[in-house]
């Protein structure tokens, strides 16, 4: 990876982040401190910050027949690690807010994705393309 990005992001509680980005999406856990937590989503730095009252969604759009959460962040993964995720995420009981399915078949930026929510109500999607040259296709 060359160059991983770093986001920092709300929650409400960090042992609830803990417990989600550490045991159920399988991040290592980086520095820490009274107030936020670094996770490793593969190989991107990010960070809970407790901060309870900036905490959710704020908005949806309209995309391919489903309601997609603003703001939302996640990782394009390949198709391998994308249906090895999902059945992690139905083995751990996650309630998906986007089942995981194919949008935009047939088109251009055909991809695999999936929409679920951390304990604080942060919207995570997680991607992957057969082809990886359509990520950024119109």
């Amino acid at each position: 990876m060359d160059h991983p990005f770093h986001l920092a992001f709300p929650v409400h509680d960090l042992e609830a982040a803990r417990a989600f980005y550490g045991g159920v999406l399988g991040c290592s856990e980086g520095r820490s401190s009274a107030t936020w937590v670094d996770f490793n989503l593969y190989g991107h730095q990010i960070v809970a910050h407790l901060s309870p009252d900036r905490t959710g969604i704020t908005n949806t759009n309209p995309v391919d027949g489903h309601d997609v959460p603003v703001p939302h962040f996640g990782v394009i993964l390949t198709m391998e690690e994308w249906h090895e995720l999902a059945e992690r995420l139905r083995h751990a009981g996650v309630k998906f807010i986007i089942e995981p399915y194919i949008r935009f078949r047939g088109q251009p930026g055909e991809q695999a994705t999936m929409f679920l929510l951390d304990p604080s109500g942060n919207a995570l999607e997680f991607k992957a393309f057969a082809d990886r040259s359509q990520i950024f296709a119109k």
